[in-house]
């Protein structure tokens, strides 16, 4: 079963490719440029394995939280390399997919995902691994001020392994709460760990027509604020 997975949620753009029982994958951080790195980064990996689109079974996109305008990029590029194909799609969650990461690659079985969402507040979520090395969403995902963080994960045992650059960005409000002293290792959501999860999404029947596709804001309110004088 052959898939590609797209994120461009966050300042990070990355694209994974599962085909014929290998992966293929890029990353790169580039604050601001998703619209000009991203195809050629899909067309760079798809040259790199020898595969045509019209070779794969789906594609898996970064449906959010994260940045408004990287979100509505990748979910614009999926949807328009799975008209193309007739390709069905799934969405998956940037925290979901770097607590995936955290399980992969550091055998973490209990993750706090927190993204700076600006404003003064975290996108938040809380999840575990489950019998099948899945990591499942536990609490919903939220906006909140960081200061919150230690009401929303009431009654569950931590610390617990944090990532995310919400841990950066406040941490004397964070810091308490998870077990790694310093900067996260995983900061950003990686294409690769999107694959696992929405292989299983895939074969549960959760994919949906290229229209369908949906990005997850959790927060409907754009992130700025007005100059002084304007």
């Amino acid at each position: 079963m052959n898939y590609l997975a797209i994120d461009a949620s966050t300042e990070a753009c990355s694209v994974a490719l599962n085909f014929n029982d290998k992966i293929y994958h890029q990353f790169e951080l580039c604050p601001q440029s998703h619209s000009t790195v991203l195809l050629p980064m899909i067309d760079s990996i798809l040259t790199q394995a020898g595969c045509q689109l019209s070779e794969l079974n789906g594609l898996i996109f970064g449906r959010g939280p994260g940045s408004f305008t990287g979100v509505r990029i990748g979910i614009g590029v999926v949807q328009g390399l799975a008209f193309s194909a007739e390709l069905e799609v799934v969405g998956v969650s940037t925290l979901r997919t770097m607590a995936q990461q955290a399980y992969e690659l550091y055998q973490r079985k209990r993750v706090v995902a927190a993204i700076d969402a600006r404003m003064s507040e975290v996108y938040t979520g809380y999840f575990s691994v489950n019998a099948q090395g899945i990591m499942e969403q536990h609490l919903p995902e939220a906006v909140m001020p960081p200061s919150e963080l230690v009401n929303y994960l009431k009654g569950l045992e931590i610390p617990v392994y944090g990532v995310g650059t919400g841990w950066d960005a406040y941490p004397a409000d964070l810091s308490s709460l998870k077990i790694n002293e310093d900067s996260p290792e995983i900061l950003y959501p990686d294409a690769r760990f999107m694959l696992k999860i929405g292989i299983e999404d895939f074969k549960k029947g959760l994919a949906v027509s290229a229209e369908l596709a949906q990005p997850v804001y959790v927060r409907d309110t754009v992130s700025w604020k007005k100059l002084p004088g304007r």
